[in-house]
């Protein structure tokens, strides 16, 4: 028995490597997530207004808000796990077998799993079903020990157990409308069953877990925080302020950001910098501003729909039987075979651990904006695992800040080395420049919201005739005055509407629904607000206080010029008109037609917007044409360029500059190749003009360089050096003796 191994394959690259940097990411990056919804009467007796403009019960919009969750997730980051868990139930399913707890799953999934097509489509139907297959009751009552709460946190807590706090991310997402969940009971029962209860989320947050709490307001009360989930999450002076504005943003995140592949806000990973052996300090990373593209290609298995996993297998050459993989490999050096384990190969491919390593410092001057090939990262320390990272980070943002010096690290594995370049970015102190008062910084923040800045260039402020600053101040009071009256529908961040179509696409088909989900275009204008007399009278007056009195004579003077500009255009759809370009096409009667597309489209996606051709009415249909070539241009493939320009009347009508398909052996060769292509080129372009009605009956001159290939075209006996090139020969050769063209010389500078 023999195995094959190519000793060249040994020091190769594993492509399910789990050091890549995706594998890295991915574990990084991952989220377990457990949705605990109350399921008591109170949240089914309670409505509130939906966006519908119809009543819904809590219990809805909870529902609701995690259905529309899972759809944006499974899209979002569909490696992330979730569980969805129902307390103050009237059955109960969980592993612990608690009473009142209820773990919402679908078969073939585990109860903390990535979300499936099936699992939201079963829980889309959860409303229907809940009464009789789950029910609702009171979990926490006078005279009875159950804790509805407490278990409920106990169950959420084990579902989080799988997965290392330092890999993933783990919350629980709480939605309540009962503030005071022990507020039946009394005396020492009731203290017992609090302190238990903030015992167990207490445990919870100490193993790494996160709670939020996504209360649900009624409409005559509303929630209090401060009666018991405060001290639950751990709100004290400000934070406790704060805490409804933020779960009011929270709480739209999940309503509104439906197959929106947004980055969470959340680290992106955490990594170390490691300054030398042994010192090293502990970073968090988040994401700045990232594109939105579709997702990656996963192959999946054709049968049960689970994505493949690469696997790979040593196969007997002679018996075709899977064997073990060998313990140790053997390099070829010096007639001898070098022998190295799996371990040592592993550390000898590892170009680095994936980390930070800093190599030295460089002069901020010696940093260009070329250099940025990615957006950046914001790196912030952290010492969960490196005790007094922080500090030594402070000591190295200060020094690098007042030396204005900047980092230079390595970062990546062996299949993706890369440099990176660590900025320390200064924040100033408030108190020593000049800075807005609280009243432009409503204002300011209030305009933003409304209007979207993206179009506007700082460069227009270089223009000498641009009005003076204090000018500028009147137009911004003047356009904070207009600011009341601009409550538009006009949201900053543009979301790509084709993107969020291919998706709505992909749900419809997974969840087997009979109409796609409605998109709307949020980068379209609000042309409604915008057509509102108030609006309308708002930006009259923005307009006079900018432009002046004298503004609409001025755009009539521009009407004047612009006036015979639109009779000819009149004129041409007049004409245009005249025929049935449908039949023409059919019948092939418009060769002409898509080459005038082709110029078309070759000027509308020009770099320079003032790029054209000019062509003069008076033209006399003049036809030259130029060729040259540069033998061997190419250091690779030594293969030569072909260069010809034709013009008509002076103007150039075709013309290219590419590489030969083959290497010419001479540069006589190359020359009388690229003579052939132009030769081509004006047959075709005598055809063309004829089609329009316009006869060429003189050769066209064809200027060349080359005197060698002029002599060929001019020489009717065949010489042995030109038997390489003999088709082009006769080609070059027919067209000079039909009378189609003339070469003749000319030098290029």
């Amino acid at each position: 028995m023999s195995m094959e191994l190519d000793p060249d394959e040994v020091f190769g690259d594993e492509e399910d490597d789990p050091e890549t940097e995706f594998f890295k990411e991915r574990e990084a990056t991952k989220e377990l997530l457990v949705y605990l919804v109350d399921a008591s009467p109170k949240m089914f007796s309670t409505t509130c207004p939906s966006d519908d403009e119809k009543t819904a019960t809590h219990f809805q919009v909870a529902i609701n808000s995690i259905a529309q969750s899972l759809k944006s997730q499974i899209i979002n980051r569909s490696y992330d796990e979730v569980s969805i868990c129902f307390f103050n139930t009237r059955e109960k399913k969980n592993l612990q077998d608690l009473s009142g707890i209820y773990v919402f799953n679908v078969p073939e999934r585990e109860d903390l799993d990535r979300p499936t097509a099936r699992l939201i489509k079963e829980f889309d139907l959860i409303e229907e079903r809940f009464a009789k297959d789950i029910g609702s009751k009171y979990g926490i009552v006078p005279g009875s020990r159950e804790n509805s709460l407490y278990n409920a946190l106990w169950v959420a807590q084990a579902l989080l157990r799988k997965g290392s706090a330092k890999t993933a991310d783990k919350r629980i997402l709480l939605f309540t409308n009962e503030d005071d969940p022990f507020g039946n009971l009394k005396g020492v029962v009731k203290v017992d069953m609090m302190r238990t209860t903030l015992q167990r989320a207490k445990d919870a947050q100490d193993l790494g877990i996160a709670i939020e709490l996504l209360p649900l307001s009624q409409p005559d009360d509303e929630f209090n925080v401060s009666l018991f989930y405060a001290d639950l999450l751990g709100l004290e002076g400000d934070d406790l302020a704060q805490f409804k504005a933020l779960v009011g943003e929270r709480f739209e995140d999940l309503k509104d950001q439906l197959r929106k592949r947004i980055f969470k806000k959340r680290r992106v990973r955490r990594l170390r910098l490691v300054i030398f052996n042994g010192l090293s300090i502990e970073l968090n990373t988040y994401a700045l501003i990232r594109p939105t593209n579709p997702g990656r290609i996963t192959w999946l298995d054709s049968m049960t729909n689970l994505p493949l996993k690469i696997e790979r297998s040593f196969i007997c050459a002679d018996t075709a039987a899977i064997i073990q993989e060998p313990p140790k490999r053997f390099q070829s050096y010096k007639n001898e075979n070098i022998m190295f384990s799996v371990a040592e190969l592993s550390e000898v491919k590892r170009v680095s651990t994936g980390h930070l390593r800093l190599l030295g410092f460089k002069p901020l001057t010696c940093l260009k904006d070329y250099h940025n090939l990615k957006p950046a990262t914001f790196v912030f320390p952290s010492d969960e695992e490196v005790i007094g990272g922080t500090c030594l980070f402070v000591a190295l943002h200060r020094s690098m800040v007042r030396l204005k010096r900047f980092a230079v690290a390595f970062y990546g594995s062996s299949s993706h080395p890369q440099l990176v370049a660590l900025v320390a970015q200064l924040h100033t102190d408030p108190n020593s420049v000049p800075h807005a008062t609280d009243d432009q910084i409503k204002k300011a923040s209030a305009l933003v919201k409304r209007i979207d800045l993206k179009d506007f260039s700082v460069c227009q402020f270089a223009n000498p005739g641009f009005p003076r600053l204090l000018e500028l101040e009147e137009w911004v009071d003047n356009f904070y005055g207009m600011e009341a009256y601009l409550e538009l529908d006009v949201i900053v961040g543009s979301f790509l509407a084709a993107l969020q179509r291919h998706y709505a696409v992909l749900q419809a088909l997974a969840l087997d629904e009979d109409e796609m989900p409605e998109i709307k275009d949020e980068t379209l204008p609000d042309e409604e607000g915008m057509a509102r007399p108030g609006i309308v009278k708002a930006l009259e007056e923005f307009k006079l206080s900018v432009y002046g009195e004298n503004y609409e004579e001025e755009d009539s003077n521009i009407e004047g010029k612009v006036e015979p500009t639109r009779k000819r255009k009149a004129n041409a759809m007049k004409e245009y008109g005249n025929y049935d370009w449908a039949d023409l096409a059919d019948n092939g009667k418009v060769p002409h037609l898509m080459a005038g597309i082709h110029v078309l489209r070759y000027l509308l996606n020009a770099p320079d917007p003032d790029f054209g051709l000019l062509f003069n009415k008076a033209s006399d249909f003049t036809l030259l044409a130029y060729s040259d070539s540069d033998w061997a241009a190419c250091a690779l493939s030594r293969r030569s360029m072909t260069v010809f320009f034709v013009t008509l009347s002076g103007s150039p009508i075709s013309w290219k500059s590419k590489k030969q398909p083959t290497v010419s052996l001479s540069s006589v060769e190359a020359a009388y190749r690229a003579l052939g292509k132009v030769v081509a080129e004006v047959s075709w372009l005598i055809h063309l003009l004829a089609d329009f009605g316009v006869c060429i009956s003189r050769p066209i001159p064809v200027y060349c360089e080359s005197h060698a290939s002029l002599h060929i075209t001019r020489n009717s006996v065949f010489h042995e050096r030109t038997k390489h090139i003999e088709i082009d020969y006769h080609y070059v050769r027919d067209c000079v003796n039909a009378g189609l063209c003339l070469p003749a010389s000319c030098l290029f500078c």
